[in-house]
């Protein structure tokens, strides 16, 4: 059983990623910078963000604060949408890692699969890879044709695969098919938005002492499947990385993955216009 927050997965490169991290979307500069120092305090040593988060500044001055070595941290940020295509690209990641202050991103991806872009976008994540700038490359909300699209004429397959993800879209011939290529599947949203309340979670939950929220998490990491739960509350990321200490049965995880009716609360990666 995986009992400890700074468990991790192998990615395809035999990079470690832990399979629990915390999420920044939608959180300024500032206080990005007190979460980050906060969640790092509180064990976690994973961190996503993105360029158009707008918060890689406060995210690197959270890192700063915390006082862990940078080498104990894996921080993930994203090339957006605006910046893709080769040489844009190259330039998006070198203004991250300013914002950041870091000499090396552990993990970069393209954020949407942007038509007639996202191949260019890749071959600049490739040389940024084989540059050593990055540790590791990956995508963002693709679709299994997507994948397929991209590893067609592509010399590095991503090694992760962030996608929206919880019980009520489960995704499973995308994350069978990940699986098949060893791509590791991680899930944006998993906690629904905080659209919790279901009785199957909350009996479930009862049973283990356990919120709903820290059912799915560890549902996720008992599916494989690295997760990034945002939040700025302390007392929550404490809550948040408390799924390590029990396991829920294979019944129970089929209960839970049987809530799916393929519901999105974000964006269609097959339909969407920025």
């Amino acid at each position: 059983m995986t009992n400890a927050i700074t468990e991790h997965t192998v990615l395809n490169n035999g990079v470690k990623m832990p399979w629990l991290g915390l999420g920044v979307w939608q959180v300024g500069d500032e206080e990005a910078a007190e979460a980050v120092a906060a969640a790092i305090g509180a064990g976690y040593r994973s961190i996503d963000t993105a360029a158009v988060y707008g918060n890689e500044a406060g995210v690197g001055e959270g890192i700063r604060k915390s006082g862990i070595a940078r080498d104990e941290l894996f921080i993930t940020t994203k090339i957006w949408n605006a910046d893709q295509g080769y040489d844009s690209a190259l330039a998006a990641f070198e203004e991250s890692r300013r914002k950041l202050g870091v000499e090396v991103v552990d993990l970069l991806l393209i954020h949407w699969p942007v038509k007639g872009k996202y191949k260019e976008t890749w071959r600049a994540l490739e040389k940024l890879y084989r540059d050593g700038a990055v540790r590791a490359i990956g995508v963002s909300n693709f679709q299994v044709h997507h994948l397929q699209d991209l590893m067609a004429d592509s010399e590095v397959v991503p090694v992760i695969n962030q996608v929206e993800y919880h019980p009520l879209l489960t995704q499973k011939e995308l994350q069978s098919f990940c699986r098949d290529k060893g791509i590791q599947l991680e899930a944006w949203s998993p906690l629904m938005q905080g659209n919790l309340d279901n009785e199957t979670l909350a009996e479930i939950g009862r049973k283990y002492g356990k919120s709903p929220a820290q059912i799915i998490l560890r549902w996720d990491i008992q599916n494989e499947v690295v997760t990034i739960p945002k939040t700025v509350n302390p007392t929550r990321m404490v809550e948040n990385g408390s799924v390590f200490d029990f396991s829920l049965t294979a019944e129970e995880v089929d209960a839970i993955s049987a809530l799916n009716q393929n519901k999105r609360f974000g964006p269609d990666p097959d339909n969407f216009n920025f």
